[in-house]
């Protein structure tokens, strides 16, 4: 189950940052009004999995209740979404770092890999205020196994990105085996409050583990992370992580990031100078622009400051797909900030 790597010189180089997203998944996203939104069981602003009837039954509604804006006259956009693609195609695109994907998709209509079945969808719902709340289908949906990776999908990569998600433990744990023999780095992405609030045992002993080199958690997963301690706060929630990571970040929305490394603790402001049309893919955009510095062989602050004009630019349209304008407009805040502009050329 080969990763698909990008070509460089006529060459097929192992990519450098690779990604595993076990499902390919499709993203129906589209902004809408409140009625919609009070119809959909759970709570905003989450990611709770749904089945194939719900999904249908969501998307039948979607163009009843759609939002229409002058500032955006596509207000409803299906792509190629899924957190840790997000990530690899921001790292690609924008930054132009060899990067690649292990995953697979189905042999329906929406189908990195062909398999017999369905391809995974969410319909990621938008207020008017940007907040989105999501509702993924993958019970029936088709992903690579703990038992189709081999060590040659890893080897000559230095990082493997992967985001928390009970349904792919098993895989997520064979692809944790495989890098570390490899030598990669890991990071992980918390994926939901939901999801580490219902899996919060697995999801501790993966992070003690000692196998995770990089965490990042949003406000609200951090605060589901230490439920129930005395101290539940987000600077808590970073110093439980970076006991057991080498580098521990926790986004906080418009308030910015904290971030720890060894003794060194960080505090970096959120991008003032844009609007929010659609949060879905900040965290991931973030995290590749952060996976950017690190690469880069930045500063801790510095690798905060990137992620923080990565994140910026995908919330600026709809979806998790940063489009060239938005890029062009994160590589002047770079400039701004005094950061190293990617070599886009590679």
């Amino acid at each position: 189950m080969g990763a698909e790597t990008l070509v460089n010189n006529g060459e097929a180089k192992a990519p450098l940052i690779l990604g595993l997203q076990p499902a390919a998944l499709i993203d129906h996203v589209a902004r809408v009004d409140w009625s919609l939104l009070h119809q959909i069981p759970g709570e905003r602003g989450g990611s709770i999995p749904v089945e194939f009837k719900e999904l249908e039954h969501i998307l039948s509604e979607l163009k009843k209740h759609i939002l229409t804006s002058v500032d955006d006259p596509s207000p409803m956009k299906t792509m190629a979404g899924g957190s840790v693609a997000n990530t690899i195609r921001g790292l690609s695109s924008g930054f132009g770092v060899n990067s690649g994907m292990i995953g697979a998709y189905g042999d329906d209509e929406q189908g990195l890999r062909k398999k017999m079945g369905p391809t995974a969808q969410c319909v990621c719902l938008v207020d008017a205020y940007g907040n989105r709340t999501m509702r993924p289908c993958l019970s029936t949906a088709v992903k690579v196994q703990g038992d189709e990776l081999t060590k040659d999908d890893f080897s000559g990569s230095k990082w493997l990105v992967m985001r928390y998600g009970i349904f792919n433990l098993e895989v997520t744990q064979a692809a944790i085996r495989f890098a570390k023999q490899e030598g990669l780095s890991v990071s992980i992405d918390l994926a939901s409050f939901e999801m580490v609030r219902n899996f919060r045992e697995p999801l501790l002993k993966l992070l003690e583990s000692g196998d995770i080199d990089l965490c990042f958690a949003n406000e609200d997963e951090a605060t589901e992370l230490l439920r129930g301690e005395a101290n539940a706060s987000p600077e808590a929630a970073l110093e439980y992580l970076s006991k057991y990571c080498r580098w521990a970040v926790v986004t906080l929305g418009a308030n910015g990031c904290i971030a720890k490394h060894a003794q060194e603790v960080v505090r970096v402001p959120a991008i003032g100078e844009t609007k929010v049309v659609d949060a879905t893919g900040a965290g991931d955009l973030f995290a590749g622009g952060f996976l950017y510095g690190l690469v880069k062989g930045l500063s801790l602050e510095e690798c905060c400051k990137v992620g923080s004009c990565s994140g910026g630019a995908v919330i600026r349209s709809l979806g998790g797909e940063v489009t060239p304008e938005n890029w062009q407009w994160m590589y002047k805040q770079m400039q701004i900030k005094g950061l190293p502009l990617p070599d886009i050329r590679n």
